[in-house]
């Protein structure tokens, strides 16, 4: 990364303090390249505007924000705080079996990912919040896609700034865990049944340009199956390889939940992995997505649609460049 750019981020981290401040809420960062704990808010459906803005502000600035001590928040809190981010999809394309507004999460989805990248029209963000919780493990991971291409070196560059993904929701949640035992793999049959009652396929650009802040991201994930410019062979190892950028430790920021946290994260710069060390043991965290773009490269060019139409499950955000991104 150049000084010039190292000068704009520390410009831009500065400006966004000011936002804080005069918002009356405090950004604690917890990472160098992701995460940050946000504090002098109580969620809920009254959340004054301008702290609503300067949420979406940190979130951009940050990827992951944390809020701790909102035990006061329930189903119906969450989705009117929700809604003062963006518009609420429904909880999932296919999904539709636990109720009309939230997505019940049981257990943990122990695979690197991106939100419903199988569509056309990518999540902007999530909003995840603690309802019962093992007493140990059980901690979710994020990771900047961000900070992973702005690290690649030239020649890696050049190869993924052209390159396309087709991304599908038949993901095998049920083979994907060797070691789930008997309930939690009839558990994953069940859910793997639902999930893919209706196919969905599309393509993405491997890099895509986030529409607030403009910086580019790897648009990648367990729901990627082929590089279709690439043959079979050359798909695996290449995509490992970016996956792996993407998840360097360096990257990544881990969060050991509590009862009245709540996680909200920039769904078009990171990808999530929920760390199932917690045995048999009960963990359940409810889920709000929020409507996003539908990405677009670095030529301008916007993903296709190969199967599967989502009009029902989300709008398409116009979205804004943030003040402090501005060109």
């Amino acid at each position: 990364m150049t000084v010039t750019a190292i000068d704009n981020r520390a410009d831009r981290e500065e400006a966004a303090k000011n936002v804080y401040s005069n918002a009356g809420i405090t950004v604690d960062k917890l990472g160098e390249h992701i995460g940050a704990r946000i504090s002098g808010v109580r969620l809920g459906g009254d959340v004054p505007a301008e702290q609503a803005e300067a949420i979406r502000l940190a979130l951009a600035v940050n990827k992951v924000v944390v809020f701790t001590d909102q035990q006061h928040l329930d189903d119906d809190g969450q989705y009117a705080f929700a809604e003062l981010l963006g518009e609420p999809t429904l909880p999932h394309p296919t999904v539709t079996s636990r109720g009309s507004q939230l997505l019940t999460i049981e257990g943990a989805a122990n695979s690197w990912h991106t939100d419903v990248s199988f569509v056309d029209r990518v999540p902007k963000a999530s909003i995840l919040r603690a309802v019962t919780l093992p007493s140990w493990g059980g901690a979710t991971t994020w990771a900047s896609t961000v900070a992973a291409y702005e690290q690649l070196p030239a020649p890696l560059r050049a190869l993924v700034d052209g390159l396309w993904a087709k991304h599908s929701n038949f993901y095998d949640y049920v083979t994907a865990d060797p070691d789930a035992g008997d309930e939690e793999t009839r558990r994953r049959v069940d859910h793997y049944r639902e999930f893919t009652s209706a196919e969905y396929e599309t393509l993405h650009p491997v890099v895509r340009v986030h529409p607030e802040t403009g910086e580019r991201s790897l648009l990648l994930g367990h729901f990627v199956k082929e590089f279709p410019a690439l043959k079979p062979a050359e798909f695996g190892p290449l995509f490992q390889l970016l996956q792996n950028r993407i998840t360097r430790l360096e990257n990544t920021f881990r969060w050991n939940w509590s009862l009245g946290d709540v996680a909200i994260w920039d769904n078009r710069a990171t990808q999530h992995y929920g760390i199932a060390d917690f045995g048999g043991q009960k963990r359940e965290l409810h889920r709000i997505t929020l409507a996003g773009d539908v990405p677009v490269g670095i030529d301008g060019e916007s993903s296709r649609i190969i199967s599967g139409d989502a009009s029902h499950y989300s709008g398409v955000e116009e979205a804004r460049r943030l003040g402090v991104y501005a060109a």
